[in-house]
């Protein structure tokens, strides 16, 4: 390696102030705070190897559980906290084998007792620009070797062909829009990102434009023609509550229209049920209980899941966490012993009306990282994108216990 030569703040201004200019990457400060760290850190290649592994084997794992869930009855969907207005749109997926999402994320901790897999988000993850951008410009500037480097192509060959898939299904493709809150910095530039990557021809159109009517989602009220595929960064359980101020439930409408395919959808529904942590304790059940799962299928869930249940079945025997079934960004998580003792709380207000899990707590590896304020000590996480049933990209996260939404962004290096 060879950058630090200077202070850490004229390093970290070198890296990123050339990504400012360019628009791609915005965000290494949030909230007035240092976000995207300066110096990478190392990622062994067995440890590389082992985490894509495991990324395309609980891919393959949550697709097969997804698929028998689309097929039942309304009471399942009803168990795993799925909101009433997508119990129609859930059963339309990916018309793939072995995925359940066309861009998906597993986060993974390294722990005493090995690489275990925390949750799923399949829905609408972000970190894609930091995985597929950030991260080769921050070991460009360092000279050496990045873990993510080429995986930006398979974005361009995983959007191409989802929508080969839709032609074959007999689907309209021609009017293709990405949607994202419009004011969110980073949502609408992790947004126009993806967009430009798919290489399809498509609009960016921020979410409060769009306009739903008849059997239609439309870009404005002069759109004659509507929209064919949605690509939104905007998660479905949201969609599911949203109506207008007069009480029309446009979420709803939006819904049917997914359901009686006038409408196609990237991430497509069948990503809802995956991203429900409710469907871990699903799959652990069918471990537990040797059912359904192949013998090579439970040596996977035993080997990397954690042990998450739908009741506490943990209190008098481990450490246990709790997580609300549809949070993100350590919203309503808490930590607890084994008495039931809350050793670490989340400090957001969201997420804490959910249903949720119980999963035994394991120990993630305490990290140290440079920053502007001094050295960092704390927690890592892994993030491990799953691209069209493929392992792709990784990224690097710290923060305290709970990875929240203000954790750092460290990008990663491939060594020896």
């Amino acid at each position: 390696m060879s950058k630090l030569k200077t202070s850490y703040k004229s390093c970290r201004r070198e890296i990123y102030e050339p990504m400012q200019r360019e628009g791609v990457f915005t965000w290494d400060r949030c909230h007035g705070a240092e976000y995207a760290l300066a110096q990478p850190a190392p990622i062994s290649k067995s440890l590389r190897n082992e985490m894509a592994d495991a990324t395309e084997a609980l891919g393959a794992i949550f697709a097969r559980v997804t698929k028998v869930v689309q097929g039942g009855g309304v009471s399942l969907l009803q168990e795993l906290g799925l909101p009433e207005a997508t119990w129609k749109a859930v059963r339309v997926g990916m018309n793939h084998e072995n995925a359940v999402t066309l861009i998906g994320r597993f986060d993974f901790a390294m722990t005493d007792v090995g690489l275990k897999m925390l949750e799923f988000n399949s829905d609408t993850p972000t970190g894609i620009v930091e995985a597929f951008y950030v991260n080769q410009r921050v070991c460009t500037a360092w000279s050496v070797p990045s873990p993510n480097e080429g995986e930006d192509l398979r974005l361009k060959e995983a959007f191409t062909n989802y929508l080969s898939r839709l032609r074959q299904q007999g689907k309209q493709v021609d009017q293709v829009v990405f949607s994202s809150l419009g004011w969110h910095e980073e949502d609408a530039g992790t947004t126009r990102y993806l967009m430009e990557q798919s290489g399809v021809h498509a609009q960016f159109i921020p979410l409060d434009e769009l306009r739903v009517s008849g059997d239609r989602l439309y870009t404005s009220n002069e759109d004659p023609s509507g929209v064919d595929v949605w690509y939104r960064l905007h998660a479905l359980e949201i969609l599911a509550e949203e109506t207008e101020q007069d009480g029309y439930p446009t979420g709803k409408h939006v819904l049917d229209l997914i359901a009686h395919e006038k409408l196609s959808l990237i991430n497509p529904p069948s990503a809802f049920i995956a991203q429900t942590k409710a469907l871990q304790a699903l799959i652990w059940n069918l471990y537990e209980a040797k059912v359904f799962l192949t013998e090579e299928e439970c040596e996977t869930v035993r080997k990397y899941m954690l042990p998450t249940y739908l009741y506490n079945a943990f209190k008098g025997r481990t450490a246990y966490v709790v997580k609300p079934i549809f949070g993100r960004e350590g919203g309503g998580v808490l930590l607890c012993d084994e008495d039931g003792n809350v050793h670490h709380r989340d400090g957001e207000k969201n997420d804490w009306e959910q249903s949720m899990i119980w999963q035994e707590r394991v120990s993630m590896e305490e990290v140290e990282a440079e920053t502007l304020a001094g050295t960092f000590r704390g927690q890592r996480l892994w993030g491990s994108f799953l691209i069209d049933g493929k392992a792709s990209a990784i990224l690097a996260r710290l923060d305290g216990p709970i990875t929240g939404n203000l954790a750092f962004y460290q990008p990663i290096f491939l060594t020896n």
